[in-house]
């Protein structure tokens, strides 16, 4: 058996939808594939999908959806980003910074300042890498308590 090292990222996509195979196909067909299943969390399906194929197959998976939350009190909207996804056997190859600024890119036309995701904590590392920074952390965020007004996405 040999591997072929893919040249580069392939580009993202906008996808149509994003099924329960679809993210079989990334991850297995496990009962949890994020490993949230502990948390008791529901989470928001998304609005808007992206991801990457490799030789055909989906490979990598980001989605958007807008959010209302208050922070200090004031009320606003951000595009929350979840479903984040890449399959374990294309790791490395800098497929989730693809995804994800694809899923951004779109994000900016939808109107909110503010993107807003959760992760797990061994993924805050990844999500630096990616740009992210902590909302405590974030000057341009608005300063007082977050509330999200509807389920995690």
């Amino acid at each position: 058996m040999s591997t072929h090292p893919m040249a580069g990222p392939p580009s993202a996509i906008r996808l149509a939808q994003y099924t329960h195979a679809d993210v079989a196909e990334i991850l297995g067909d496990g009962d949890d594939p994020f490993g949230v299943a502990e948390t008791g969390l529901a989470w928001l399906s998304k609005e808007e999908h992206f991801g990457i194929r490799h030789e055909g197959r989906l490979v990598a998976h980001a989605g958007l959806r807008r959010l209302p939350l208050t922070v200090g009190g004031t009320a606003l909207e951000v595009v929350g980003v979840g479903g984040v996804a890449v399959a374990p056997d294309v790791r490395g190859r800098g497929l989730a910074r693809s995804v994800v600024a694809a899923a951004l890119s779109h994000a900016r036309t939808l109107g909110p300042r503010h993107a807003l995701l959760f992760c797990r904590p061994p993924l805050v590392v990844l999500y630096e890498r990616l740009g992210w920074r902590p909302i405590d952390e974030d000057a341009q965020w608005p300063a007082g308590p977050v509330r999200l007004r509807s389920l995690p996405m």
